[in-house]
């Protein structure tokens, strides 16, 4: 979970996520909506993956990044149940 929230915490990686809500996405086609040198990019996508929110697929010479929903709900749904959202009122201890 750590990690995940380690992700999240940068501007440009919540923005590559939000690019990504639509479908699979060029490496290039990331990069150019960021004013980075390629460097900090590969960074971003490097902490996005070692969090299991993106997935990278390589088709020859082009990297193709997409969503990895499944991680995010699960930390997401972990995350609430640890602040006890959605239970009601408070336990009475026996």
């Amino acid at each position: 979970m750590n990690k995940v929230f380690e992700a999240l915490a940068h501007p440009t990686r919540r923005a590559i996520l939000e690019m990504l809500k639509s479908g699979s996405r060029t490496a290039g086609e990331l990069a150019e909506a960021f004013d980075v040198s390629k460097p900090t990019m590969s960074g971003h996508f490097a902490k996005l993956k070692e969090a299991g929110l993106i997935q990278a697929d390589q088709r020859g010479t082009t990297i193709f990044y997409s969503l990895n929903l499944s991680v995010l709900e699960e930390v997401v749904l972990g995350f609430m149940g640890t602040i006890s959202v959605g239970r009601r009122g408070k336990e009475k201890p026996e």
